[in-house]
């Protein structure tokens, strides 16, 4: 009788795998041994790596990971473009073709959970607001409180200054852009939406949740080796090209503090403190909204287990 052979499963693709969780939780790496293993494609979900000018403050994969797999969505934006979930939509959507007729399996890794959004669900379609509407609307809000531009906003636009915070000046700017640009209020445009380009597909869904003195740490001890690989250098660069400090490559996490030291008025020591404050805080925002905001199909794992669990559930005989 011939002996008998445990089975093996060979791992059971989904149409896509989506990596998320707080800054500096080893997402990227995770992402990179998957890709190698599954011939997978490394595909850009965050907000800040998308712009060339940060590689090393935005913790963008180096060269030599790029080498390892394809990525895509990495430093392809300049600093003076308002880059935005719509436009990740737009981009992601024909790359998910492309990489299926290339039999590629998408990898999208990140922290921003608003793609991750638009990716399953979808996202409202904003209008465009012509550059020069932009540029005149924000040189007249030059000078002015949040507070003051939010009355403004309430004044045109009622319903929709009541749905902002008054101190959300970005958001203030939107809305008051939307309606220069088109006399109507911003909700009305919230009907016509960008559709989900992994909606209704099986994916696997990875959230990796550090212990948060381990997240802590690691936030603080990777801003000071940024700092040493060359951020400063970066940060002085786009400080150079004096851009509008609403973009959202100008509030990125460190940038305001770096610029401030660079411009004599902060330590660099207090510098970098505030970036890792900053950072450590928008990393505790990272968990409150995937809690709250993602559904309950995700995989909540410590990142030390994530790529044995990943592995585990794609070699399910239970299928997905």
């Amino acid at each position: 009788m011939p002996p008998v052979t445990q089975r093996t499963h060979a791992p059971t693709l989904p149409a896509g795998i989506l990596i998320a969780g707080p800054t500096a939780s080893g997402k990227s790496g995770l992402a990179l041994s998957l890709a190698r293993d599954l011939g997978g494609a490394v595909i850009n979900t965050d907000s800040m790596q998308v712009y060339a000018d940060l590689r090393r403050l935005s913790a963008r994969p180096s060269v030599a990971e790029e080498e390892q797999a394809p990525h895509h969505l990495y430093g392809h934006v300049d600093g003076a473009v308002n880059y935005s979930a719509g436009h990740f939509a737009r981009e992601a959507a024909p790359l998910i073709a492309r990489l299926r007729d290339a039999g590629q399996l998408p990898i999208f890794v990140g922290g921003t959970g608003l793609y991750f959004r638009a990716l399953e669900e979808g996202l409202s379609e904003l209008p465009p607001v012509p550059d020069a509407i932009r540029s005149a609307l924000r040189a007249r809000a030059e000078g002015l409180a949040t507070e003051d531009l939010h009355a403004e906003l309430r004044e045109v636009d009622p319903v929709g200054a009541e749905t902002l915070r008054p101190s959300d000046r970005a958001r203030v700017m939107r809305a008051l852009e939307v309606f220069a640009a088109t006399g109507r209020p911003i909700a009305e445009f919230h009907g016509a939406r960008l559709p989900g380009s992994l909606a209704g597909l099986p994916l696997l869904k990875l959230f990796l949740a550090p212990e948060r003195e381990t997240l802590r740490r690691a936030i603080d001890a990777r801003f000071e080796a940024m700092i040493v690989q060359g951020a400063l250098g970066e940060v002085e660069a786009l400080r150079d090209r004096r851009l509008d400090p609403l973009l959202p490559i100008m509030r990125a996490h460190g940038v305001p503090g770096l610029i401030a030291h660079l411009d004599g008025t902060l330590s660099r020591a207090e510098a970098i403190r505030r970036g890792q404050g900053d950072t450590r805080r928008y990393a505790k925002r990272q968990f409150t909204w995937f809690r709250h905001q993602m559904g309950p199909d995700w995989l909540w794992t410590p990142p030390e287990e994530a790529l044995g669990r990943a592995q585990a559930a794609l070699t399910s005989p239970v299928g997905r």
